[in-house]
């Protein structure tokens, strides 16, 4: 079993607002789990209006498979257009 960890550092140019900034992480949030079967959650610049960190958590039995939602996961969120990622690393335990 191999677990994965997916952190994004976050750049929301158009949010004037943290009630923007949270409007589009949790859409984002939520097509996310919706889709996939991961835990997600903001873990860092949470009072920023215009940068967050998210972390994603996915279980498998193969790396390989990990890697694929991750990858997924990360063209969902560049789709978005309102958000683009800044920084990204992956961790496998």
């Amino acid at each position: 079993m191999i677990i994965g960890v997916l952190t994004l550092e976050l750049h929301l140019p158009e949010a004037k607002s943290l009630k923007e900034k949270r409007m589009v992480l949790k859409s984002i949030t939520e097509k996310i789990k919706h889709h996939y079967n991961v835990s997600i959650a903001e873990v860092d610049n949470q009072n920023l209006w215009q940068r967050s960190t998210i972390a994603l958590a996915a279980v498998s039995l193969k790396k390989d498979d990990l890697e694929k939602v991750f990858s997924k996961i990360e063209n969902l969120i560049e789709q978005n257009g309102y958000v683009l990622i800044t920084d990204r690393q992956k961790e496998f335990i």
